[in-house]
């Protein structure tokens, strides 16, 4: 392998510093980690770093790059996709005074950069990470305003002796952290903490429950002890004192999803009034993420959010975009079918990546290992899958259409819990005795004091309320008693961080919406079956129904013109796209991306499947009760009519099954025979990188 090193130098105002960056010749998406001294005081191995780079290399493979000073050692993956000959990481300002380390895309860049060169400051590079380092000199924390895009980045500021780690404010990129003594350990995936040597993976079964409530990890709380991710909109605050005492970590909110006061909303007087301020603000949104140095691809399911995004590339450049699909192997779950109807109407050349239940069930080691947690979601399998089929053509970028049922009412759960409420007026709510008769019927094991519960922290009888309830309901089926009696009355709701205080201002619909926001969004939408499924293949993916101007506009928009009615749900976004589509993928109904449960995936008996759930795995991980578990799973494997409740029950056994493969992976390594992750199984870095005394290079004053 050739190899080529650059030593980028930098004035510093630090006693001593670090800085070196290196290139590789080949071609394989950004990815940061790294450790800060709380006392500010001692060095930061060389060695440290270059283990936690290396076990994020598939986070990017372009480049990578390391600076170690003042007791902070940044490291950074570079997937090249903007300014491919240039802006290399870690990255400062003029003096170095200013470091940073990011992972992700500002898509306004241009602009920003334009406005601070007017303010007199000067850049060396096209890349969109250097207007971090010169926002925060002109603006300091109030930087956060002027941020737009998706990022997760670590600035270091010599003078201030201040450290920031921050997430962007849906939550696209992750960032996870730990405290070891004096010491904090980051990186965007917990595997290069775990790839330090100093932070132990241990489990947190509280961890593990939010996966059988949100079938995701929504929260800070993580399945590893002590492991903690950076809320979506937060960031931490480090201020290194000057006498070396331990800095404290102070955590702040910079965003929070906002809608109107019920009454005050933006409601436009006609439909092609709608339409014509949502394409607006769309086609910029979608127009934003088409701008990358390297092609970009599309998404494309049988739905009207991914069809807009293709349809409105198509136009905005003049020719159609290549588009993926999956082809799940059961009638009831492929949208392939619709999905080609929609790539021939764009001229998009497609490729249909065929998942059946053998690929599902063989991808899920590589899946969890990517996710670093249980995925209840057989679908994620199918999307890493996907993801893979795009790296292996060549391309970096694909557009996505997941925020927009979150944003405009999409989910079946929105329409129920309307049909639900119907009859509320007032105090007479019909609708809370439906839900206390239907309690012994579809969660009987379920007290009455925990299905109260949940309703009460989400502040009323919101949309997921019913959906997490009777979710959640199948965990006391498959725990031990000894796991149930250790909770002792918390339920993972409780973690969950609602401000109900202005959610009870909001029309009912938009506090639905909040909430789908705070749960499924960035628990698993943007985690599991998107962020970590792509950067595990270097994709970068992109959304434009995420873009911080189209959330604002959608936050503010009367609630009739996005779900009117019991059936009228994207009501906006389908009057747009009747301009773009055929009338009837404009109009057809949503329709959930899933792929075969419990019934289909343990059908034929599969030796990995054997082995997890076997008395002697489920006795080693002593979570799941392994009476419990064989019960259900005989219940699964006699392949009865499949009933709603019987759906969720499935989708309990699944989780059980991912907790043992993602406990085997990460924890004891001896519950089947699937490969484990291991730092030390990583290939040693000498052969990637070239010695230290190559590139490490002291930097003084």
């Amino acid at each position: 392998m050739t190899v080529i090193d650059a030593i980028l130098p930098i004035r510093s105002t630090a006693r001593s510093v670090s800085l070196w960056i290196t290139q590789e010749s080949h071609v394989l998406m950004c990815g940061i980690t790294g450790v800060i001294d709380l006392c500010g005081g001692s060095d930061i191995s060389q060695d440290v770093l270059q283990r936690m780079s290396l076990a994020i290399v598939h986070r990017g493979p372009d480049e990578h790059g390391y600076f170690r000073g003042g007791g902070v050692g940044l490291a950074s993956r570079r997937l090249s996709i903007v300014d491919l000959a240039d802006g290399q990481q870690p990255l400062s300002n003029e003096d170095g005074s200013v470091i940073v380390v990011y992972n992700g895309e500002l898509f306004d860049h241009a602009e920003q950069r334009r406005r601070l060169e007017a303010k007199g400051h000067v850049f060396r590079t096209r890349c969109d990470t250097e207007i971090i380092v010169h926002l925060w000199e002109e603006y300091g924390e109030r930087f956060f305003d002027h941020l737009h895009g998706q990022f997760a980045f670590v600035l270091y500021d010599h003078r201030r002796r201040e450290v920031i780690l921050a997430r962007d404010r849906v939550g696209i990129c992750p960032l996870y952290w730990a405290r070891r003594g004096d010491r904090l350990f980051f990186g965007s995936e917990i595997k290069s903490l775990l790839a330090s040597g100093c932070v132990e993976p241990r489990v947190d079964v509280r961890g593990i429950d939010h996966i059988f409530c949100f079938f995701g990890m929504p929260v800070r709380r993580t399945p590893f002890e002590g492991v903690s991710a950076i809320l979506p909109g937060h960031y931490l605050k480090i201020a290194l004192r000057s006498d070396r005492s331990p800095a404290d970590i102070h955590e702040r909110t910079y965003w929070d999803l906002d809608f109107p006061d019920a009454g005050d909303e933006h409601n436009p007087r006609t439909a092609q009034q709608a339409a014509d301020e949502f394409q607006s603000i769309f086609f910029d949104a979608v127009d934003r993420r088409l701008h990358a140095d390297v092609p970009v691809v599309s998404y494309l399911s049988g739905g009207v959010d991914s069809a807009a995004v293709l349809a409105t590339a198509t136009q905005l450049r003049g020719t159609s975009i290549p588009s993926f699909t999956i082809q799940i192997d059961s009638p009831f779950y492929d949208e392939s079918g619709p999905a080609r109807v929609i790539a021939q109407h764009t001229g998009s050349p497609q490729t249909i990546v065929r998942c059946d239940t053998t690929r599902l069930l063989d991808g899920y080691h590589w899946l969890v290992t990517a996710t670093e947690s249980p995925v209840t979601d057989t679908s994620c399998a199918g999307l890493y899958a996907l993801a893979e089929e795009v790296r292996h053509q060549g391309y970096k970028v694909a557009l996505t259409g997941e925020g927009s049922d979150e944003a405009m009412g999409g989910y079946p759960w929105f329409k129920i819990n309307r049909l639900l409420n119907l009859f509320d007026c007032g105090r007479v709510r019909p609708s809370a005795l439906v839900r206390w008769l239907c309690r012994p019927v579809i969660a009987r094991q379920v007290p009455w004091s925990e299905w109260a519960g949940i309703q009460n922290v989400f502040g009323g009888p919101l949309a997921q309320v019913d959906l997490y309830r009777v979710a959640s309901s199948t965990r006391r089926l498959f725990y031990r008693d000894e796991v149930l009696d250790d909770f002792d009355g918390w339920i993972a709701f409780q973690d969950l961080e609602l401000d109900l205080d202005r959610m009870r201002r909001w029309h009912p619909l938009n506090r639905s919406l909040y909430a789908g926001y705070k749960t499924i969004l960035p628990g698993l939408l943007l985690s599991q079956k998107s962020d970590r499924v792509a950067m595990a293949n270097s994709v970068e993916t992109r959304y434009p129904f995420l873009d911080d101007g189209l959330i604002s506009y959608l936050a503010g928009l009367h609630p009739r013109w996005k779900l009117r009615g019991i059936r009228g749900d994207k009501r906006v976004l389908r009057l747009m796209a009747e301009r773009l589509l055929p009338r009837h993928v404009a109009r057809q109904p949503k329709k959930m991306f899933r792929a075969p449960f419990g019934d289909t995936l343990f059908q034929p008996d599969s030796p990995i499947v054997q082995q997890l759930l076997s008395r002697e795995s489920l006795e080693k991980t002593g979570i799941f009760d392994p009476a419990r578990v064989h019960r259900a799973w005989k219940v699964c494997r006699q392949r009865a009519r499949l009933s709603p409740l019987r759906f969720f029950e499935e989708m309990g056994l699944v989780s059980v099954f991912a907790t043992q493969m993602w406990h085997h992976i990460f924890i004891s390594g001896d519950l089947c025979e699937a490969p484990i992750w291991s730092a030390r199984l990583t290939n040693p870095l000498s052969t990637q990188q070239p010695s230290a005394s190559a590139v490490d290079t002291e930097l003084r004053r």
